[in-house]
């Protein structure tokens, strides 16, 4: 058995592997169950694991300067619509997207991969372009945070340091900042300390819309496989490739199972038809598929339109060979 370590977030989709009961062909391994944040600068700072869950933009970043230590597979454990990922504070007359122009918005990193889904969408649907805003980096709720991967800024982009001992939060509560874009919602949006809400009025029917016109359902995250590991065990690609499936099979077909909730949430059963009738059945697909090719060549073209990778990456540089093609019977 080969013996790995592997991180990646606690989700249905994954918990199969995190628990045991789907194995993984020839594999013993030690899972973490971690954050994101914590996992992605620890594998790309210290490549801390053999196999990991990683953000798409800091991958697509090392992809391009020829340097990732990992090389990916098509599983996307995390994909979302991010929409809901740009907050504004309601006193400043912000009531559409243009209205972004000019403003000061907190970003936790620039190269975060929602990020550059959020700068992507209002580029291509409302004619915002980055260098239009004037971006704030810091740590949401931790002051100190910096970009876990270098890169050179674009000529023109406005992209500024929060002060050391501030966070975008209180930057935003204090009103010295107009938004925030980023995967997670800041503390006041919960809590009422600030007069804040999100951009876009009805999120959701912006993302349904969004999604009829493209087609495009965003990738965020991938899985990473340490390219030493992969050359020794040419087999292992493929096998994690088929354990990561079966695991999200699991998930789904546990979800489906109505006899009573398996999360904590109403509408589970409502919000699953409603998301086949959308993006159909398997709505969230692994594999180099036609309809995932359009999702990352989308994603590729920002990253390098927004100047985070210095040429434009094609997917299939992304992904191991023996990841891209399956058996049939």
């Amino acid at each position: 058995m080969l013996e790995l370590t592997m991180a990646v977030g606690d989700y249905d989709r994954t918990r199969p592997l995190i628990d045991g009961s789907q194995p993984i062909d020839g594999v013993n391994a030690t899972i973490l169950a971690l954050t994101p944040e914590e996992m992605f600068f620890r594998a790309f700072r210290h490549a801390d694991f053999d196999v990991c869950e990683l953000s798409l933009s800091s991958f697509t970043l090392r992809t391009a300067r020829g340097d990732n230590p990992y090389i990916g597979i098509p599983v996307f454990p995390s994909r979302a619509f991010r929409h809901t990922a740009i907050v504004v504070r309601s006193d400043r007359g912000i009531e559409r997207p243009a209205d972004l122009k000019g403003r000061r918005l907190g970003t936790p990193e620039y190269q975060l991969s929602a990020c550059v889904w959020a700068r992507g969408i209002l580029q291509d649907d409302y004619q915002v372009m980055p260098a239009d805003i004037r971006w704030v980096r810091g740590g949401m709720e931790q002051a100190g945070r910096i970009e876990k991967l270098k890169f050179d800024p674009p000529p023109g982009l406005q992209l500024d340091a929060a002060p050391e001992d501030r966070t975008l939060t209180q930057l935003l509560v204090a009103g010295e900042i107009d938004g925030i874009v980023g995967p997670r919602l800041p503390s006041c949006f919960e809590d009422g300390s600030a007069p804040v809400r999100w951009l876009f009025a009805d999120p959701v029917a912006t993302a349904r819309d969004y999604y009829s016109r493209t087609h495009v359902f965003p990738i965020m995250h991938v899985i990473g496989i340490r390219r030493e590991l992969a050359q020794r065990n040419p087999w292992l690609p493929a096998t994690l490739l088929k354990a990561f499936t079966l695991a999200k099979q699991r998930a789904l077909e546990h979800l489906a199972d109505t006899s009573a909730a398996k999360v904590t949430l109403p509408f589970v059963e409502e919000q699953l038809v409603a998301a086949r009738a959308l993006l159909g059945r398997d709505f969230w697909s692994y594999g180099l598929t036609p309809q995932n090719r359009k999702v990352l060549d989308t994603f590729l073209r920002y990253h390098h339109e927004q100047g985070l990778s210095q040429r434009q990456v094609s997917a299939e540089e992304l992904f191991h060979p023996a990841s891209l093609e399956l058996y049939r019977i």
